[in-house]
């Protein structure tokens, strides 16, 4: 964590998880994590999914497919990057996690 970064609470699904970030940031880190929290009831509420983990990566896959669509309208030019970045991210989560089933 740099000098500047500030820890931020935010909660997903009943469990509360602590971010680090810049403090220009943490009201987009706040709004991104009420909209996954929302994506994730979503999933869970549908009954489809089970599992903590499915839906996290259930809910990355459909917003990544949001970023995607938006990248081929040709509104963010800066999408590819973010998108990859983000699943970089899930990937080293699922790692993680598989991990600790082992």
């Amino acid at each position: 964590m740099t000098e500047r970064a500030v820890r931020v609470s935010v909660r997903i699904l009943e469990k509360e998880y602590q971010v680090a970030c810049l403090p220009e940031e943490r009201s987009e880190l706040l709004d991104s994590a009420e909209y996954l929290n929302e994506k994730m009831r979503e999933i869970r509420d549908a009954g489809n999914i089970i599992g903590l983990d499915r839906i996290a990566v259930m809910a990355a896959l459909n917003l990544s497919n949001e970023l995607l669509k938006v990248k081929r309208q040709g509104a963010g030019s800066e999408t590819a990057p973010r998108v990859r970045q983000m699943r970089e991210r899930v990937e080293a989560a699922l790692a993680k996690g598989q991990q600790l089933d082992l």
